[in-house]
């Protein structure tokens, strides 16, 4: 009885504390963003007061737009990235899900093996395929790039999710004349709604956020991301710490307002399948 009820105290408090630890960095951007240099250095942790919006009209109207065109780079690069994955990843994932010969096997392995190589370590593989290619220090190059590492995981996300969708339905499509290609598109990937909302939101977020790639495949010359934005916008020997967390939040807000319109989808395409036998 006493065990249960130590058990019972011990959760809230450690939900409490990594609430509290998640939600420290968000605190700490939200009050600087509104506060002065010299508040930011004296009193990182206090209030905004009184609050101000110089550091955010800063980052908007700078002289080289590194804002502005990192934030047409990252719209671009994501929108892209997870339009081709989506849909490669889940005529592939539905593929698999649907034969039982040897060589989807050897396919899915394979993918198996994409998903456990860290980001880093293929890196230079990568820039000296895009250098081969002509994609090197391009918008192109990056999505290839993108869509190469992360479509394992589009894939498995899907096949998981066909096995679920009866096979009758392709059956019915046919038997009125509806080719593989047309039954897929038209009857079976409208089903796969949630889990498409799973796949855009992780990868969209996964993109957008990510910093490694677009500053190496980018490179100094031919543009920036949101992210990459962020690390320029700190100088050599000296930061306007104001504009930073300016930058850091106006850089959030975009994914933010995604994450939020697709929130629904997603938590029914992490329990769609549980509750699909």
């Amino acid at each position: 009885m006493n065990r249960g009820g130590t058990r019972a105290w011990i959760r809230p408090v450690v939900a409490l504390l990594a609430g509290l630890l998640f939600f420290l960095p968000i605190y700490l951007v939200l009050v600087n963003v509104f506060k002065d240099g010299s508040a930011i250095v004296s009193n990182p942790v206090g209030l905004p007061v009184p609050p101000t919006l110089d550091n955010i009209q800063s980052v908007l109207s700078r002289p080289d737009h590194l804002f502005w065109y990192g934030l047409v780079n990252s719209t671009e690069v994501t929108v892209i990235s997870i339009l081709v994955i989506t849909a490669i990843s889940a005529m592939l994932g539905h593929y698999l899900a649907r034969s039982t010969g040897v060589l989807s096997k050897v396919i899915m392995v394979v993918l198996l093996c994409g998903l456990m190589v860290p980001p880093a370590v293929i890196l230079t593989p990568i820039t000296e395929v895009l250098r081969t290619l002509g994609l090197m220090s391009s918008v192109p190059g990056l999505v290839l790039a993108y869509v190469g590492y992360y479509m394992p995981f589009g894939v498995f996300v899907f096949a998981g999710f066909a096995k679920t969708i009866p096979r009758e339905l392709e059956e019915a499509a046919a038997i009125d004349g509806a080719g593989a290609f047309r039954a897929f598109w038209q009857v079976v990937f409208p089903l796969m709604r949630p889990a498409s909302a799973s796949v855009v939101i992780f990868l969209g977020v996964w993109i957008w956020n990510d910093f490694l790639n677009p500053l190496i495949v980018l490179g100094p010359a031919a543009g920036t991301t949101v992210t990459v934005g962020i690390y320029r916008a700190i100088g050599e020997h000296q930061a306007d710490f104001g504009s930073v967390f300016a930058f850091m939040f106006l850089a959030t807000l975009p994914i933010l307002v995604f994450y939020l319109a697709f929130q629904k989808q997603f938590v029914k395409g992490l329990t769609g399948g549980a509750t699909k036998g």
